[in-house]
């Protein structure tokens, strides 16, 4: 299982909980698990097309996902994946 990173914006959706450990061998998975573990969750996370919305970026470890696999990066037992959403503000 992987830990999952969730920020404070996101964090109603996991009854406030700062890390969540979520099954699945790649990215994707570990997401669409996400969603299904705190519903609602994955709208904030995924586009209408399943692709990780512009504004989020969500790294594994300490990598991007989009410098690797993106949503078919392998996930292996114990990593960490942070989710971190755009601030944009003036």
């Amino acid at each position: 299982m992987a830990t999952v990173r969730i920020p404070t914006s996101l964090r109603s959706f996991t009854g406030n909980k700062g890390e969540v450990r979520v099954a699945g061998a790649t990215v994707g998975e570990v997401l669409g698990n996400l969603e299904k573990a705190h519903p609602g969750i994955g709208a904030r996370v995924l586009d209408d097309k399943g692709a990780v919305r512009r504004y989020v970026n969500v790294f594994l470890n300490d990598e991007d996902i989009r410098f690797l696999q993106e949503l078919a990066t392998p996930v292996a037992d114990g990593d960490r994946l942070t989710l971190i959403p755009a601030i944009a503000g003036g």
